[in-house]
């Protein structure tokens, strides 16, 4: 599959696309050179995709185990189906991992419990918050993809590079 090389060697060059795409799905949208805009489009539609795919598929579970006194207890846990698993790792494996800070004004007690059961906040935000969002789109229009948008901005003061900005729907 044939990319741009964005003038760096192989390992710069996908440190740098995981960076940006994680930030532009963590932050909706970041400023950089039209060239790996257009990369950057690339990994995060596709990642978007599994996410749309596979957000609602979940298995319920009843798991049985002794608690302290011995007795036999039984509970219902929701698990991810095997294809949400294989696409959570996927992802997982692609993105960057990025701590959730705390909001102006929140004191750390909120933040703690907000963020209680938050592992990787990047993933969750593309199941929880793109995946429904996108899926509704997708059949209000009766398509898919095009989740991104390039805005150009016009040339870089110094080296004239072709800015714009880069944004999710």
């Amino acid at each position: 599959m044939a990319q741009r090389k964005l003038g760096r060697t192989a390992d710069q060059r996908k440190a740098l696309l995981r960076n940006q795409v994680t930030n532009l799905l963590w932050y909706g949208r970041i400023e950089t050179t039209e060239a790996r805009a257009k990369e950057v489009r690339r990994v995060a539609e596709r990642l978007i995709t599994l996410a749309v795919n596979e957000y609602d598929k979940t298995v319920e579970v009843t798991k049985e185990s002794h608690n302290d006194k011995g007795q036999l207890v039984t509970l219902n846990v929701v698990n991810d189906a095997p294809s949400k698993l294989h696409a959570r790792r996927m992802i997982m494996s692609y993105l960057y991992e990025l701590k959730d800070v705390q909001k102006a004004g929140e004191d750390k007690a909120d933040w703690k419990e907000r963020t209680k059961g938050v592992k990787y906040p990047v993933v969750e935000k593309l199941f929880r918050e793109y995946g429904p969002k996108f899926r509704a789109r997708n059949e209000e229009k009766k398509c898919a993809g095009g989740y991104t948008r390039i805005y150009k901005l016009g040339p870089r003061r110094g080296d004239a590079a072709e800015m714009c900005i880069i944004e999710i729907l």
